[in-house]
C-alpha cells in the first residue's frame, strides 16, 4: 500500500514513547513544580504536548487505501453514540496508521485497557458523560499513569500542574495526584463536563481539551464556524489531528481484531488492600521487610514520587498487594518499626472497613479490584519520655452518642480506635448503628509521673554507673521505679535489643544518648521501665 510522505513523517515522530520523560515510582529526580500559576489554568493557549505533539494535519489519503472508505463509514455510524464519529480522510489515515505502521501501539492499548477502563466507565457514568471518552486517555498518555510531557503535563489525562491544582489534584515534592488514576479521572470528568457546557458540542470540547477553550474560540472567530470541521483549518496543527486520532482509536478498540491485531497478554489490576499511613515511612525498608516487590508497590501507588513519605503525611491511603496483606497483619509491629520513626502502640489493631458503607476510604478505593479493607498502621504521636519519668497506662471508659450519618468507621477514626474494638466493647455483631445510640469507648490514658533522679555527675564512667545502680536500688525500695539495664553481648544490635524489650530504636537511642547506631560488648544500656 502506498503511504503518503506526511504519514511516513508521522511514523518517525508520532510514537516516540521510549523518549517520553517518565516519572517512575521512587525516581531520583523529583517532579519539577511550577512556581507560578499559568495565565489560564484551563490550558487556554497552551498545547498539551500529548503523545502526538506537533503533528501536521493528515489529509493525503493514498489512492488505494488498505481499508475501504465505505467500510469505515458504516462502522463509524455503528459505533457512534453520544460523540460524533465523523468520517474524514484524516480519521481514515489514522486508522490505517494504527493498523499498518503502529500495530504494536494498538496492541499495547488493547492489552492495557483492562487496567483502567473499569475505572473510567464507572467515573464517566457517575458524571453522566459519554462512555466513549474513555478512549481519550489512550491518545493523551498511552495509558501510562506516570508519563510527563515536555510541557510538564502529567498522568493518564495529561494535566498541567496548575490545571491539576484547579481541579483538586494535590502536588508536592512527594505526592503528585495527577498520577493517581482515581483522582485524575475524577478531575478529567469535571474538566470535560465544564468544556462541554462551554461549547455544547463534543468535538469542540475534545479540541479544547487539547489546545484550551481560548484557542478554540479564536478559531471560531477567525473562521466564523461553529463546528470542529468548519473551524478545522483555523485550529493549531496538533489539534487538527487530535479529534481524528480519537475517532481512529475508538475504531481500533472495537475492530482491531478484524485487522489481525489481538491482545496477546492483557494486563489487569493487581488485587490490593489499603492501609493508612500517618507520618514518616521509608518505602524501600517497608518493601524489604514485608516481602512486597518495590516495583509492584509503585504500580499500585503511582502518585508517590519519592521512596519515602514525610513526617507531615496524614491519612495517605497506601495500596498493597492482597497476597501480602496477611503477612503485614501478622508482622505489623516489626515491619512498621523498621521503616517509621514513631512508636507503634501496643494495642494497635487492624481496622477492617465496612465495605457496605459510603465512607472516605471507600471512595479512595474505587480502583478496580481494590478491596475495601484498611488498617491505620499509623501510630499515635507519642512524645518520647525523658529518663527521669515513668508512664502509667490506664483504661478509661467514655461514651459516644451516635449522630445522624455517622458509621462505625467514622466513629473509630474520631476516637482513634478500631471498628473491631467498637464492636467488642458494645457487643455488636453487625455494623448497623442508629442515631442517638450510645456507644462505649475505652480510652487508654497515659500519665507521665516525674521521678527525682539522684544521678550526680562523676569523674569516671565506673563512678557514674555505681551511682545509677545506687539510685535504682533506692527507687526500687521506695516503689517508685524499677530501672532495667541491658549489658550488650557479642552480636547484639540496637534492633535486636529493641525487639527483645519491645522498644523503638529511637527511644532506646535517646534514653542512652546514642547518636549513631554503634554499640559495643560490655556497654550498659538503660531500658525503660
Amino acid at each position: 500500500m502506498k503511504i503518503s510522505k506526511k504519514v511516513m513523517w508521522l511514523g518517525a515522530v508520532c510514537f516516540g514513547l521510549c523518549n517520553v520523560s517518565l516519572l517512575s515510582f521512587g525516581a531520583v529526580l523529583p517532579v519539577q513544580q511550577e512556581t507560578s500559576l499559568e495565565a489560564d489554568t484551563l490550558r487556554d493557549g497552551t498545547l498539551s504536548d500529548s503523545l502526538f505533539y506537533n503533528l501536521p494535519a493528515v489529509e493525503e489519503l493514498s489512492a488505494n487505501p488498505g481499508v475501504p472508505e465505505q467500510l469505515l463509514r458504516e462502522r463509524f455510524s455503528k459505533l457512534e453514540k453520544s460523540i460524533p464519529l465523523t468520517y474524514h480522510k484524516a480519521s481514515h489515515e489514522f486508522v490505517e496508521y494504527f493498523i499498518y505502521k503502529k500495530a504494536s501501539f494498538t496492541k499495547s492499548m488493547m492489552e492495557k485497557k483492562h487496567l483502567f477502563f473499569p475505572l473510567y466507565e464507572k467515573k464517566l457514568a457517575e458524571h453522566g458523560l459519554p462512555q466513549e471518552l474513555k478512549y481519550l486517555s489512550m491518545i493523551e498518555s498511552g495509558l501510562n499513569p506516570t508519563v510527563i510531557s515536555r510541557a510538564k503535563a502529567g498522568g493518564l489525562w495529561q494535566f498541567m500542574p496548575a490545571t491539576g491544582r484547579e481541579f483538586g489534584l494535590y502536588q508536592d515534592n512527594y505526592i503528585d495526584e495527577r498520577f493517581e488514576p482515581v483522582k485524575a479521572t475524577e478531575a478529567a470528568c469535571k474538566y470535560l463536563k465544564q468544556l462541554y457546557r462551554i461549547f455544547g458540542d463534543w468535538e469542540l470540547a475534545l479540541a479544547s481539551y487539547n489546545t484550551g477553550p481560548g484557542n478554540v474560540k479564536r478559531a471560531m472567530r477567525r473562521s466564523r464556524g461553529t463546528t470542529f470541521w468548519t473551524i478545522y483549518n483555523s485550529l493549531p496543527r496538533e489539534t487538527r489531528s487530535y479529534v481524528p486520532q480519537f475517532v481512529a482509536m475508538a475504531y481500533m478498540m472495537n475492530y482491531g481484531n478484524d485487522h489481525g491485531i489481538f491482545a496477546e497478554n492483557p494486563e489487569y489490576q493487581i488485587p490490593n488492600d489499603t492501609i493508612h499511613i500517618n507520618g514518616y515511612i521509608d518505602l524501600v525498608a517497608f518493601c524489604n521487610n514485608s516481602g512486597i516487590d518495590f516495583e509492584e508497590l509503585g504500580k499500585l501507588n503511582p502518585s508517590i514520587t519519592k521512596t519515602i513519605l514525610p513526617d507531615r503525611t496524614r491519612d495517605f491511603v497506601l495500596r498493597v498487594p492482597s497476597v501480602r496483606y496477611t503477612h503485614l497483619l501478622s508482622n505489623r509491629s516489626m515491619i512498621m518499626d523498621s521503616c517509621t520513626r514513631k512508636v507503634l502502640p501496643v494495642n494497635a489493631m487492624l481496622a477492617v472497613a465496612d465495605s457496605s458503607k459510603k465512607d472516605t476510604l471507600a471512595k479512595v478505593s474505587a480502583f478496580p479490584y481494590a478491596v475495601a479493607r484498611t488498617d491505620d498502621f499509623a501510630e499515635e504521636e507519642e512524645t518520647e519520655e525523658p529518663i527521669s519519668t515513668k508512664t502509667i497506662r490506664k483504661n478509661k471508659k467514655t461514651s459516644h452518642t451516635v449522630r445522624r450519618g455517622e458509621t462505625l468507621l467514622s466513629i473509630s477514626k474520631k476516637h482513634r480506635v478500631t471498628v473491631a474494638e467498637l464492636k467488642q466493647w458494645n457487643g455488636l455483631s453487625k455494623s448497623n448503628i442508629r442515631g442517638g445510640q450510645k456507644l462505649v469507648i475505652m480510652k487508654e490514658v497515659r500519665e507521665v509521673v516525674p521521678i527525682e533522679t539522684r544521678i550526680a555527675s562523676a569523674s569516671s564512667k565506673v563512678e557514674k554507673v555505681d551511682k545509677v545502680e545506687k539510685s535504682e536500688k533506692e527507687y526500687e525500695k521506695n516503689g517508685n521505679l524499677k530501672m532495667r539495664y541491658h549489658t550488650v553481648q557479642h552480636g547484639d544490635t540496637l534492633w535486636t535489643i529493641s525487639q527483645r524489650y519491645g522498644l523503638a530504636i529511637d527511644q532506646l537511642k535517646k534514653a542512652n544518648k546514642i547518636r549513631g547506631n554503634g554499640i559495643k560488648p560490655g556497654q550498659k544500656l538503660i531500658i525503660s521501665s
